[in-house]
């Protein structure tokens, strides 16, 4: 088509070509984004999954562009939308030298808030170490010369510090419109931009807060767009899982008492007994938690609503928690007027309190239907009670927030099993999306292995673990580049940790938990040939192209554990509407887990390496065939003298 738009662009003598030396046009990146614009132009939804090193991201962005529409990109991770902002777009709308406004939106609890900056300055007694002295000053003067406030852009405090959730707000205790620094507040300036912005890239937690507060019936915070890009949309069915739950703790009950008796004894001291409210509901918590203590006995420390040891004790000590808060709450909305920080903490208080009632009644205005239903389950640790609640079902809340003739596009590289739609289309209530795929253009056979050795021990067995860290000793050794181990729980991610640790000389080996993710990668990068064993957070969003990553190993097939409360329900649900849970739940959920795990090894052409799978019943198992061929085209043995032979002498590149 020689009017093509889009072969203008990605063509071999396209805009793309004649601006970036390196640039080679591929197929299938041009074929999606193909697709792209037609969903768009006919306002449909398209699922695309899109293999490793397809360029899915530049065959989104192109039809965006050149559409002209307004569009909302949703990224899986904020890192992932801070490399799009800064690095992916602005190099695309030079090479095709395009005027597109673009703006760059997050959640709120990423903004420095200028007011709770403010009240501690004031109170240097808010500290909790000498450490966090020169971090609030260095936060102080980002806040008066930065034009977004967004704490990505200050490294000098780390993400992680403690300081930052005390100098940005919550939705509970922002002031709105009554804070006396709103026309400087960095959130309504990000939110301006991208309602005045061509293209607005957020992420998916940020998409699914705005959709629940539409679901409660709060005005939508998200611009109106003609396209919506999900970009690593496998994560979708469990984030929207989350946000459109709820979460509510004795902590946030305590830390809210806190924040009221500051308030009040410093704004309000004569009219009212401030400390005889506060000592009510501190003694109400705190009798709330004792009375959940049955439950820190059982597996995990949780429970569902509906299997609560000792019942009744805990419906009266959450009834007399709930009554407890009424007069505190009653106190400061008699008093909010007097000062800013009373009326900050009666939004926390009244948030913290609306959740507890909506925990109670989690149905409260829904039919019955089971697509509508909620779970409801309590957790305990060493120090509080956590009620968490989610939705059994998210598809009829995610599908219905699209506006007729809006254009959708779900993509990442893994979305099906082998090839099947069917579980992330039920997930999400899309069955009437377009489906399509799009193989990954790496020579996987010729430079990747999957091994799955023969005498390991059943994976549920007692020394499963040890055994699978011994059988990856001697790849190690012959392995020039990098390991990452993933395993399917922290106490394997301990076990097999201490195996290496006590077989490998004079090699870094690392384990999750030790520093923060982004520390053990960069740890990983700089070292060369280091070991990183870890769980489930490092299963995908890794990206360590040429022998920085030689081998990958993977202890068990990664289900679900049973005991998640979600999960569980709607195991129960599946089973009583006559289906298969194991096949329509757990295996296509292992399958899609499995896939983005294997996804580590080969991450560009020159990559190579092998994939150590421990678990056996990827191969005796009926249905580890779905697993296996759901996985790249790596050639596959069982037999640890051609593994050793592969990591010895990589395969060449093809001329």
């Amino acid at each position: 088509m020689a009017n093509d738009p889009l072969e203008a662009v990605f063509g071999p003598d396209g805009s793309l070509a004649r601006a970036l030396p390196a640039y080679q046009p591929r197929t299938a990146q041009q074929e999606l984004a193909q697709a792209i614009w037609q969903a768009l132009q006919e306002g449909e939804v398209l699922i695309a999954e899109a293999g490793t090193g397809t360029g899915k991201t530049w065959a989104y962005l192109v039809p965006a562009f050149l559409s002209g529409r307004k569009t909302l990109i949703s990224t899986g991770t904020r890192t992932l939308q801070d490399q799009l902002f800064h690095r992916d777009i602005p190099r695309l709308r030079h090479a095709l030298a395009l005027s597109v406004d673009v703006a760059l939106l997050k959640g709120r609890s990423n903004y420095v808030c200028h007011y709770h900056l403010d009240r501690l300055e004031q109170d240097p007694g808010a500290l909790k170490s000498r450490e966090e002295i020169p971090q609030l000053r260095t936060i102080r003067q980002f806040a008066r010369t930065s034009e977004s406030g967004d704490k990505a852009e200050l490294p000098a405090v780390p993400e992680t510090a403690d300081l930052w959730n005390r100098v940005t707000s919550t939705r509970e205790n922002c002031l709105g419109q009554d804070c006396p620094f709103v026309r400087d507040c960095f959130v309504y300036k990000a939110r301006r931009r991208a309602q005045d912005a061509d293209v607005v890239v957020v992420n998916h937690a940020l998409f699914m807060s705005d959709l629940a507060l539409r679901e409660e019936g709060v005005a939508n915070l998200l611009p109106e767009t003609h396209l919506v890009v999900f970009d690593e949309a496998h994560q979708l069915p469990a984030t929207a899982t989350h946000f459109l739950g709820e979460s509510v703790s004795v902590h946030q009950v305590l830390d809210g008492l806190r924040q009221a008796e500051a308030a009040g004894l410093a704004h309000a001291r004569e009219a009212v007994r401030w400390s005889d409210l506060c000592g009510a509901l501190e003694a109400a918590a705190r009798a709330f938690r004792l009375a959940c203590a049955p439950v820190t006995a059982l597996p995990g420390a949780r429970v569902t609503f509906e299997q609560l040891p000792q019942a009744q004790g805990f419906d009266e000590a959450f009834q007399q928690l709930c009554t407890a808060m009424d007069p505190l709450l009653e106190a400061l909305a008699a008093q909010e007027e007097r000062h800013p920080d009373l009326a900050a903490a009666l939004r926390m208080l009244e948030g913290v309190h609306d959740r507890l009632q909506r925990w109670a009644t989690p149905a409260r205005g829904m039919p019955e239907a089971a697509d509508h239903a909620a779970v409801r389950w309590v957790e305990c640790s060493t120090h509080s009670v956590r009620l968490q609640r989610a939705p059994l079902s998210v598809a009829r809340i995610f599908s219905g927030f699209r506006r007729d003739g809006q254009a959708w596009v779900l993509t990442s590289a893994t979305l099906s099993v082998r090839g099947d739609f069917q579980h992330f289309q039920r997930q999400l209530g899309l069955a009437d999306a377009h489906v399509a795929s799009w193989l990954s253009p790496f020579d996987y056979a010729a430079r990747g292995l999957l091994y799955v050795p023969r005498a390991l021990p059943a994976p549920g067995s007692a020394g499963f673990s040890t055994a699978f860290a011994h059988a990856l000793l001697p790849l190690m050794r012959v392995s020039r580049g990098g390991v990452l181990v993933l395993c399917t729980t922290l106490r394997a991610v301990a076990e097999v940790a201490d195996c290496l640790l006590d077989g490998v000389d004079g090699r870094l080996v690392m384990r999750q938990g030790e520093s923060s993710r982004a520390v053990l990668l960069e740890r990983f990068r700089a070292a060369g040939n280091a070991v990183l064993v870890g769980s489930v957070s490092f299963w995908e969003g890794i990206d360590l192209p040429g022998e920085a990553l030689t081998l990958v190993a993977i202890d068990k097939l990664p289900f679900a554990p049973p005991d998640d409360p979600v999960l569980e329900a709607r195991l129960r649900v599946c089973r009583a509407q006559g289906g298969n849970p194991f096949m329509e739940h757990q295996l296509p959920q292992a399958a899609m887990l499995l896939k983005q795990g294997a996804g580590r090894l080969i991450r560009s052409e020159t990559d190579w390496g092998v994939l150590v799978v421990g678990d056996g019943r990827l191969v005796d198992k009926p249905y580890g065939r779905l697993l296996w061929q759901g996985l790249p085209p790596f050639a596959r043995t069982r037999d640890a003298g051609l593994a050793l032979a592969f990591l010895g002498d990589p395969p060449a590149l093809a001329e």
